[in-house]
């Protein structure tokens, strides 16, 4: 029989595994990582505006374009991204976020089902979390490494080199990346918490009542 078990500290360990991995995904695809210096095209718009450049992607403002702001990707193939460190932070990136997605589809689901193979899903799911945690620290860190690629020199100057982004500023993409690869490692400590809630003793007394939906403060 299915019980249908839901406890606040459960829930909020699903809703935030969640969120965390909709964070992630949202900035590793977004172009706002790097602010370039601010330029102005004193032929179509006097007011400065300023590019942004992203792992794959970047917004520009183009002439042709009435000076509207084009925002896409700059690399047609892998082989394109700007550096090598680039291309190493997305693969890293990319695993620990699809580790992620995998455990917020599990963390729906673990309402019902509380183990897998006699094990705890809560813990599995936080071993998951924190091995993506890992993968998104080792991500972040490699991609300033990549600063000093001739498509950063283009929108931070001549003066970027690896761990200094000279006229640029980081952007809104890479601090969401960083609260959510600390989120992460907090949502493999509440694991913990929501495996002890959906197992206490109140539970079990419900459980042995005959009930199948069962909600515990």
């Amino acid at each position: 029989m299915c019980h249908v078990i839901v406890t606040c500290r459960s829930m909020f360990w699903t809703l935030l595994s969640i969120v965390v991995a909709f964070a992630e995904l949202i900035a590793f695809m977004s172009p706002d990582w790097l602010l370039g210096f601010p330029r102005s095209d004193s032929g179509v718009n006097p007011d400065e505006y300023r590019p942004s450049l992203g792992l794959y992607s970047r917004c520009l403002r183009l002439a042709a374009r009435g000076g509207g702001v084009s925002c896409g990707p700059y690399a047609g193939t892998f082989s394109e991204v700007a550096s090598g460190f680039w291309q190493a932070a997305m693969l890293f990136l990319a695993a620990g976020i699809l580790v992620l997605v995998v455990v917020a589809c599990i963390s729906i689901f673990s309402m019902c089902f509380q183990s897998i193979l006699r094990k705890s899903i809560f813990n599995i799911c936080g071993l998951m979390q924190a091995v993506a945690g890992l993968l998104l620290m080792v991500g972040l860190m490699l991609y300033p490494a990549g600063w000093g690629s001739e498509k950063v020199m283009g929108y931070c100057g001549v003066e970027a080199s690896p761990f200094r982004p000279a006229s640029c500023s980081l952007g809104w993409a890479f601090y969401a990346a960083i609260g959510g690869t600390l989120a992460t490692f907090l949502c493999s400590v509440l694991s913990a918490q929501a495996e002890i809630a959906t197992s206490s003793d109140k539970v079990q007394e419900e459980i042995e009542e005959g009930k199948s939906l069962i909600c515990v403060l």
